[in-house]
């Protein structure tokens, strides 16, 4: 496998003396003639929150699953903390992790306490306590995990994921079934532990949430389709402008974002000959479905 034949770096290499948390070539994997995972490669350094885009079935929780050590990759070279990833150095890589998964692995019968100190490989209660109540569950600590809610189990999950301070952390859409009051608190504690110097990569469906992250990497097909900031992607968009004239006529003009020719064009209509005006410009939703149809058609 991959992992056993990457060249091996000193043991003592961290985070705080390379360039990246994160730095893979090629990465790929298989499931038969299914491939999951595509020549994938990623500089992720510390201290930043990355967003992970693409549609169902794009490969975003294999990547997560594959950076995360739960899955191993068919092809490719991984590296974290500067350290390639091997049998031997699994154990020691892992405890620098966080990982929640996109489906909670909870004991269903312990408390929210209980899971949390457990996955948190002994936390103490007062640790476990802080992170619970931070995402809005410290009155419902003690009470057993078969009785919550599908988004208080999704809590719970990140609870454990965010238990122990982690270098790494992984998210596989941790604001899945959340109310927008709480996911606002998520991303506040998300940049605070990127502040503190960990990496986040968040896989999401939430388009509007890419804005809280420092870089966009939009998967398609197991592969790489862009790798690029919120803002570069709202450069990339455009401006719509309907015009409907007195006669009931329409006309559509599209001007790339921050066309300086717009004004102009604007204040040359005869506004006599109009009757509506409408002016639009592409969201990041839109940007994204473009460029993911743009790709398929290419295909």
């Amino acid at each position: 496998m991959a992992w056993r034949h990457a060249a091996r770096r000193p043991a003592h290499a961290s985070v705080n003396t390379v360039s990246s948390v994160v730095h893979a070539r090629g990465l790929g994997r298989r499931y038969g003639r299914l491939e999951a995972l595509r020549e994938v490669d990623l500089d992720l350094p510390a201290g930043t929150i990355v967003g992970l885009l693409g549609p169902s079935g794009a490969g975003k929780t294999t990547l997560v699953r594959s950076l995360a050590l739960s899955l191993r990759p068919s092809s490719g070279s991984l590296e974290l903390f500067g350290e390639p990833v091997t049998d031997r150095s699994l154990p020691r890589l892992r405890t620098r992790i966080g990982f929640m998964p996109q489906q909670a692995a909870l004991y269903e019968d312990l408390s929210a306490i209980h899971n949390v100190r457990f996955f948190g490989r002994g936390i103490s209660r007062r640790r476990a306590m802080e992170v619970l109540a931070a995402l809005g569950l410290g009155e419902r600590a003690h009470d057993a995990v078969r009785i919550m809610s599908g988004g208080m189990k999704q809590r719970v999950s990140l609870a454990c994921a965010m238990a122990r301070p982690a270098e790494l952390l992984l998210l596989d859409e941790p604001t899945a079934g959340i109310d927008p009051v709480l996911r606002a608190r998520f991303w506040e504690e998300f940049r605070s532990l990127s502040d503190a110097g960990a990496c986040l990569l968040v896989s999401t469906h939430q388009i509007d949430e890419a804005v809280h992250c420092d870089r966009l990497l939009v998967v398609r097909g197991g592969g790489l389709l862009a790798d690029t900031t919120p803002e570069a992607l709202l450069r990339s968009g455009s401006t719509r402008v309907r015009l409907t004239g007195a006669n009931g006529g329409e006309q559509v003009r599209r001007f790339p974002c921050g066309d300086p020719g717009l004004i102009p064009w604007l204040r040359s209509l005869d506004e006599a000959s109009l009757a509506r005006l409408d002016i639009r410009n592409e969201t990041l939703e839109d940007i994204l479905v473009r460029l993911i149809r743009e790709a398929e058609d290419g295909a």
